[in-house]
C-alpha cells in the first residue's frame, strides 16, 4: 500500500510543477531581472507638459517655397518623352 501511495503522491507532485511552470511563464518582464525597464519606457514615451519648446510659436520655414512644393505634389510636371528609338539595319557605313 505504500508503495501505491508513493507513485501517487509522485504524480501529484509532478502535476503540480506543471502548472508552476505555466505560471512563472506569464511575467511581463523578459527575465526576472529585468529591472524597471518597464517604468523607463512609460516614462520615455510621457509627454512633459513643461516642455519650454511648446512655448515657441515662431514656425521657421518659406512660406512661398512651401507653396511651390504643394503646386508641384497637386499638379505633377509632364513626365520627359521617351528617348528616340534608333535601329540601324546593314552596313550602310561601306
Amino acid at each position: 500500500m505504500s508503495r501505491n501511495r508513493t507513485l501517487l503522491l509522485l504524480l501529484c507532485a509532478g502535476a503540480l510543477t506543471g502548472c508552476a511552470t505555466d505560471y512563472l511563464n506569464n511575467y511581463e518582464t523578459m527575465t526576472l531581472a529585468a529591472g524597471d525597464t518597464q517604468k523607463y519606457n512609460s516614462l520615455l514615451q510621457t509627454v512633459d507638459p513643461l516642455n519650454p519648446a511648446s512655448r515657441n510659436t515662431v514656425i521657421e520655414g518659406d512660406g512661398a517655397r512651401a507653396a511651390a512644393v504643394a503646386q508641384s505634389y497637386k499638379f505633377p510636371p509632364p513626365p520627359p518623352p521617351p528617348p528616340a528609338i534608333t535601329v540601324n539595319v546593314g552596313n550602310t557605313g561601306d
